[in-house]
């Protein structure tokens, strides 16, 4: 994902005042530590699975993404908080040296949180002295990867929330991670469902990807044409009420439903409804009616909510039920223009039938922050939208999210379209 604005953006940033980046900088920091104010320090450590990270991790991470990103390489007095740390909190980054094993992190009990804690407020003091009396050349060059920087944290702040909520659902106790109050916050409310549309989409040749006027990661550029046939999206989500149709239709015991791939994930996993779906008198919560587990905690499934936490495969599946298909990330694209389209954005990920490429002409970054992007562009499917857990100004049509086909801890859910 790019560092790099359009030219224009990098020169309003680079002439306007520093104290505006300084604000957003304590801004965005101290959003992070509100999203873990409501987790203990156990809470914190813990890791339910190599796909998650604790969410101790994910705040010692975004410092040292800053640290050695941009500290170490554009302030030559600056002192490492701890060297020991470059190991420890480096993600993927090979250019920038070894690290600790992913599935790991779970057992980084020390360093202790309150020294995670005094280690983000030794980089926040160290960020923004330079923000405001680095040398204008370095500040020239780091300003871009300051703003990577804040996106890259915005990104992690959305895991937070989607790693600790499959942790806690791994507790039999089934704890909220927040109460109504503040999961309101986190635009979680439900809405009346009104009946599918289907709606024309624009075909012919469309233009692709950002096209410039704000920050964009490298994958969503270059901007080009492609070319789509005639096609209908629906105008909006699909539902819990629809998608327990679905259940009830015996879709998880039906393999000419399912992808190949799909199928072996159901028997393999003993799949037989969304993750965090409650069946009817299931122990950790009995009830008599289908429940749902999120980050307020359990309730009651709410039949006109959009259908939350699948994976391609039992979207792929439940289009092929519902007599249609998945979009591909184009169609995906094309049609947010569309007069009368709902729920593209702040609600739910959407699953594309596009694999996760390089758009013609794409080249990574030269550099550590290269590795950002590009080389994931492999066995992955593409995601359009945002969802509830997304923070503001990362949902536009050109945003490209990514994950394997059998991930299912994301708010993730479906759109269909078809053929026209």
């Amino acid at each position: 994902m790019s560092p790099f604005p359009s030219a224009a953006d990098s020169c309003l940033e680079a002439q306007g005042p520093r104290e505006a980046l300084a604000r957003r900088f304590a801004q965005v920091r101290a959003h992070s530590l509100a999203l873990a104010e409501p987790l203990s320090a156990e809470d914190q450590c813990i890791q339910s699975m190599p796909d998650a990270s604790p969410t101790k991790w994910h705040l010692a991470h975004s410092s040292w993404f800053f640290e050695a990103v941009v500290l170490c390489a554009h302030v030559p007095d600056y002192r490492p908080f701890d060297e020991r740390f470059f190991y420890l909190f480096n993600s993927y980054y090979e250019a920038l040296g070894p690290r600790h094993p992913r599935p790991l992190r779970g057992l980084l009990t020390r360093p202790p949180l309150a020294q995670v804690l005094a280690y983000r407020a030794h980089v926040d003091a160290a960020v923004q002295s330079f923000i405001t009396r680095g040398g204008e050349s370095m500040w020239q060059q780091a300003l871009p990867l300051l703003m990577l920087g804040l996106q890259h944290e915005q990104q992690h702040q959305e895991l937070m929330l989607t790693d600790i909520l499959h942790a806690l659902s791994c507790n039999p106790m089934l704890p909220a991670y927040a109460q109504p109050a503040q999961a309101s916050a986190l635009r979680l409310a439900p809405t009346a469902v009104p009946p599918l549309r289907w709606l024309a989409g624009p075909a012919g040749t469309v233009q692709i990807g950002h096209g410039g006027g704000g920050f964009a990661f490298d994958n969503e550029t270059p901007r080009h044409s492609v070319l789509l046939s005639p096609y209908c999206m629906a105008d909006r989500l699909v539902s819990c009420g629809e998608y327990l149709q679905f259940i009830e239709d015996g879709g998880y015991r039906r393999p000419e439903l399912w992808l190949s791939d799909g199928w072996a994930a159901v028997q393999a996993n003993g799949w037989s409804r969304p993750l965090y779906w409650l069946a009817p008198d299931d122990v950790r919560a009995p009830a008599r009616h289908w429940q749902v587990f999120g980050l307020q905690g359990v309730r009651a499934l709410d039949a006109s909510v959009p259908v939350s936490q699948v994976s391609f495969y039992e979207a792929a599946a439940y289009a092929e039920w519902a007599g249609a298909r998945l979009p591909t990330e184009f169609e995906w694209e094309a049609a947010c223009a569309v007069p009368g389209i709902a729920q593209m954005t702040g609600h739910l990920w959407q699953w594309t039938r596009s694999s996760y490429d390089p758009y013609p002409g794409f080249r990574p970054l030269a550099g550590a922050v290269g590795e950002y992007n590009g080389k994931f562009m492999v066995g992955q499917l593409v995601l359009r939208g945002s969802s509830c857990a997304t923070p503001a100004g990362h949902a536009r049509p050109s945003y490209r999210n990514f994950f394997p086909p059998g991930a299912r801890w994301q708010f993730s859910g479906i759109r269909l379209a078809k053929d026209a």
